[in-house]
């Protein structure tokens, strides 16, 4: 058997852990040499497939795999890029498979999440169309945990444990400055439809009364008579009130209570609604109010890796390369929960047809039946996934994060015309 050169590649927004799955398939793929020759990294995800921008990992020591994996961002950058179907734009797949034929692909493993696994789709139903040999993997990772067919998401854990801690904290500080006229904090994290991330933040709390102290969901309608009188009580109870929103939150009629401009691909940029939600609460109730949108901290936070993120990261990043050389095409490694206390799971292959383009919501049993907090069910679901520390290097006082020295693979390809 001649080895064939495994292609990697990173997917939309990346998380704390992604380049954990990195340095775990390219660790991996040494112990392959049969069936794996070189391991090449494509920048900025498909679109540097499509460019022909590749890197080589041959030069990567053991130290550097270790930098690597404790590495925050995405170490071959990423991108936010659909590909057309091969009928509408068969130009594109031509271009995709020149690209692997010229640097002998016979792998392609596509780090992201529900809309990356349909790339990788359409990789291998073209590939099969074409005849190509070409064995087309999905890595999971996504900080919105919405990915359907895995229990959590790699980099989600890390994303939770960063916003659950920032909350416990702000807490504190609102406690020490409550005064008889309240005080409200509103908190906006990431979630378009889905309220994972919100719903985390519940995790904050060590005893009764602690914040959050209302959570808000895009699964549940807003509902601002409801929403205020919860806030009130809140605030005549303890003085102040710590309110998580995820960005998506929605009216009952559906309409997103707050959005941005939409971008060149008509993709609605969100943000807004925890600004909305303070001026809301001081408008009608007139409490002091602030807020805060972590933004891209709750995704960068290297320094608060959960060390259950970053094992599982590692997990679905090795077993990629295990099926791949297996010959398993178009299914990702998906994580398996066996039981929560103690928490045990696996890893088991996933078919990518479920999977693609579809997202996993806060089911409505995690949800509590006034809407504004979680279940015990959901409490348990989600304390193992940020449970341990998994800190980096540091140096004068700071992060020692060292991006690896990625060399440039010689194109053989003309210009792609952009």
């Amino acid at each position: 058997m001649t080895p064939r050169t495994l292609l990697y590649a990173q997917s939309g927004g990346v998380t704390a852990v992604i380049n954990a799955s990195a340095a775990a398939v390219i660790a991996e793929a040494r112990r392959h040499p049969v069936q794996v020759g070189r391991v090449l990294g494509a920048r900025h995800g498909i679109l540097g497939v499509l460019a022909e921008d590749l890197v080589d990992t041959a030069g990567l020591d053991d130290a550097d795999l270790a930098a690597l994996a404790a590495l925050p961002g995405g170490a071959f950058g990423a991108c936010r890029f659909d590909l057309d179907a091969p009928a509408d734009n068969p130009a594109q797949f031509d271009r995709l498979f020149d690209v692997f034929a010229a640097h002998d692909v016979g792998y392609f493993l596509y780090n992201g999440g529900n809309g990356s696994m349909d790339t990788v789709l359409k990789l291998s139903a073209a590939a099969k169309a074409r005849g190509y040999p070409l064995v087309c993997l999905g890595v999971p990772k996504t900080v919105d945990n919405d990915l359907v067919g895995t229990d959590a998401s790699p980099g989600f854990g890390s994303a939770a444990k960063f916003l659950s801690t920032a909350m416990r904290e702000a807490g504190m500080d609102l406690r020490a400055m409550s005064s008889q006229r309240g005080r409200i904090f509103v908190m906006e994290v990431m979630g378009r439809n889905c309220g994972w991330l919100a719903a985390a933040t519940a995790l904050a709390r060590q005893a009764p009364g602690d914040p959050p102290h209302v959570l808000l969901l895009p699964e549940v309608p807003f509902d601002p008579e409801a929403f205020l009188r919860q806030v009130e009580a809140c605030v005549a109870r303890i003085g102040y009130c710590a309110i998580t929103a995820a960005e998506g939150v929605r009216s009952r009629d559906g309409k997103l209570l707050a959005e941005q401009d939409e971008d060149a691909l008509g993709h609605v940029q969100l943000g807004g609604v925890g600004q909305r939600l303070a001026r809301l609460v001081h408008d009608k109730l007139g409490y002091k109010h602030h807020w805060a949108v972590p933004d891209y901290l709750q995704r960068a936070a290297g320094h608060l890796v959960s060390a259950t993120d970053r094992t599982q990261a590692e997990a679905v990043g090795r077993m990629a390369v295990d099926y791949a050389v297996q010959g398993l095409d178009a299914v990702m490694p998906a994580i398996v929960r066996e039981s929560d206390a103690p928490y045990r799971w696996r890893v088991e292959p996933a078919a990518l047809g479920p999977i693609a383009n579809a997202e996993r919501r806060v089911p409505a049993e995690f949800i509590h039946a006034n809407g504004f907090d979680l279940t015990d069910a959901a409490l348990r679901w989600l304390r193992p996934l940020v449970i341990g520390e998994n800190p980096p290097a540091f140096r004068d006082g700071l992060p020692d994060y060292r991006a690896p020295a990625l060399a440039p693979v010689a194109r053989k390809l003309a210009t792609y015309p952009r």
